[in-house]
């Protein structure tokens, strides 16, 4: 079927935007549509020299001919999502739906003002669990009344289940990492919504017998920004002579770092149903790995590596980031390796 999802795995920044950079441009993707929460995630994307942070807009922007979509179940704030239109020169391809919610600045700075949120829990002050509270209780304007947005505006469960309908391939993206769920996370450490896959559907509007892959993204290590526990977690030191030192896509703030966890990996494919898995920064633990392309090249330990992804999770490894880069890829659907 050509309808796949694209999930995190673990706590969120596993990569998904460079995985779905990649896929738009090697498969011609017709229409990419994002799920999820709202601004809170962002999605790094390096394409032709130039590293691009979005929050909005699907990191499919990467393919001129790929229509890109926000699903009803996202929240918007106008202000970023017009930002990132100008930015990457996609007005004319780019629509929300009338039913997402708007994030208003009360909802930011409640977010950021709030003890348990911001302090507590760590949130990234984007007011999204706010704004999330307030649709709850049926207390937010929508995409439909924002003048600034009428010229953006599509019923994207429509425009989604028609290319479907004409054989046309859609990929649905979503935000955050499966322990990030509010159901199935580590709360209350936790987003304000659930994000595994068959949420990421209902954000769209496709029903689960459209979806033919469910693409599940881990990277070679685990990272989490904010609070909550980290097994295996890596005092600063060791991150930094690791080099696995990152910083949040949305915050800025330092990520926590742990070794790639096996029995979190095998319970995200559970939780998600999915298919198959991308592994990516294999290159920051195989240095030996940059910029391959060919499943072949790496070096042994990271051949076994990922075979021990295989092994434990049940599911082939499909994909293997191997730098930054969009086209820095192993691309194993072909079967080799």
């Amino acid at each position: 079927m050509p309808c796949t999802v694209v999930v995190g795995g673990f706590f969120g920044d596993e990569g998904k935007g460079k995985m779905i950079s990649y896929l738009v441009v090697k498969d011609q993707v017709d229409v990419a549509a994002r799920g999820g929460v709202g601004t809170n995630a962002g999605h790094s994307v390096t394409w032709k020299g130039r590293t691009y942070r979005m929050r909005m807009i699907p990191s499919a922007f990467t393919n001129p001919n790929t229509q890109l979509l926000i699903g009803p179940g996202v929240l918007v704030d106008p202000t970023v999502l017009l930002r990132e239109i100008e930015e990457v020169g996609a007005a004319h391809r780019t629509r929300c739906d009338p039913y997402c919610a708007i994030i208003e600045p009360e909802h930011i700075r409640e977010d950021q003002e709030s003890a348990h949120l911001k302090g507590k829990i760590g949130t990234t002050g984007t007011g999204c669990g706010p704004c999330n509270a307030d649709r709850v209780r049926r207390a937010v304007r929508t995409a439909s009344e924002v003048p600034a947005l009428k010229d953006y505006l599509i019923d994207v469960p429509t425009r989604v289940n028609e290319v479907l309908a004409e054989g046309g391939t859609v990929l649905l993206e979503g935000t955050q990492g499966t322990f990030l769920s509010l159901y199935h996370g580590t709360y209350p450490y936790v987003t304000s919504k659930d994000v595994t896959a068959s949420s990421i559907c209902a954000d769209v509007g496709v029903g689960p017998t459209r979806v033919g892959t469910v693409l599940i993204v881990f990277k070679a290590y685990v990272t989490r920004v904010g609070a909550g526990p980290l097994e295996g977690e890596l005092s600063e030191h060791e991150a930094d002579m690791r080099g696995w030192t990152e910083r949040g896509t949305v915050t800025g703030r330092k990520r926590r770092a742990a070794p790639f966890n096996f029995d979190l990996a095998k319970r995200a494919v559970m939780l998600n149903g999915a298919t198959c898995a991308a592994i990516t920064k294999l290159d920051v633990v195989f240095p030996e790995c940059r910029g391959a392309t060919d499943f072949g090249s790496l070096s042994s330990d990271a051949i076994d590596f990922v075979r021990r992804v295989e092994n434990k999770t049940g599911i082939p490894v499909h994909l293997i980031g191997t730098g930054p880069a969009v086209e820095e890829v192993v691309d194993r659907r072909n079967g080799s390796g």
